[in-house]
């Protein structure tokens, strides 16, 4: 694995985190489908990820629907930003929003009332969901941690995922979040730098995240250390 370019190895690991969460995984051609009947309201434990385009793309959103016909969403995640030229096309055709992400490398050198300020529109059954579902998380890989920050008056003020692989000596950071009531007060960059620390302790020479491309949390990690590698794009039909 440590042959493979840097962009490959990142997106191999992605969906190795999805495949080993999931209770529930179906092949297809240049990829996966991962479901989870417990949080069915969950994208991230309801999504096909593809890796490769070995899937003829007017064949992406009929496959979508048989393998979500039971759920109230679609979600399709490209996870090499080679291939949103070779899907977008036929997904926005077919209905999806898209979301586009960077994957971002580090150079050397309260969760359900954030949910509801991020999610107004979202029922309380969807809410639930998003909070249980994050013991699924310790399955992602070898080494999970959940990390975490904490206010003077011992309230939760930041946290984030951890995935630690050794073997492959890959870490990724994700949903690095801070309560909005404690937001400059440092403690997003305490849990980021903890994350870190951790990942290099570990013997992880590759700790990466994935960001929102158009949302300014981008520009506060390339200021900590992280550069833009590749690029990936998800796509969501609801309804």
């Amino acid at each position: 694995m440590h042959d493979l370019p840097l962009a490959a190895r990142l997106t191999r690991f992605r969906a190795s985190v999805a495949r080993r969460q999931a209770p529930r995984v179906a092949e297809v051609p240049g990829g996966l489908a991962v479901l989870d009947d417990e949080f069915p309201l969950s994208h991230e434990h309801n999504q096909l990820l593809l890796t490769e385009p070995k899937l003829a793309p007017d064949d992406l959103p009929a496959l979508a629907d048989e393998l979500f016909a039971h759920l109230p969403h679609r979600r399709l995640a490209l996870l090499d930003g080679t291939l949103t030229a070779a899907y977008a096309d036929v997904l926005t055709r077919a209905g999806y929003a898209r979301e586009d992400e960077v994957v971002m490398v580090q150079l050397a050198g309260p969760y359900g009332r954030r949910l509801r300020a991020w999610m107004p529109e979202a029922g309380p059954e969807v809410l639930r969901q998003l909070v249980a579902r994050r013991p699924r998380r310790l399955a992602g890989a070898d080494d999970v941690r959940f990390l975490a920050s904490y206010a003077e008056n011992g309230e939760i003020a930041s946290w984030a995922d951890l995935y630690l692989d050794r073997a492959a000596g890959i870490a990724q950071t994700e949903d690095v979040v801070t309560a909005e009531a404690h937001l400059g007060h440092g403690h997003g960059g305490a849990v980021l730098a903890t994350a870190l620390h951790l990942a290099a302790g570990a013997g992880c020479r590759t700790r990466f995240l994935v960001a929102d491309a158009a949302d300014w949390p981008r520009e506060w990690y390339r200021r900590r250390g992280y550069r833009v590698v590749g690029a990936s794009s998800g796509f969501v039909r609801t309804g």
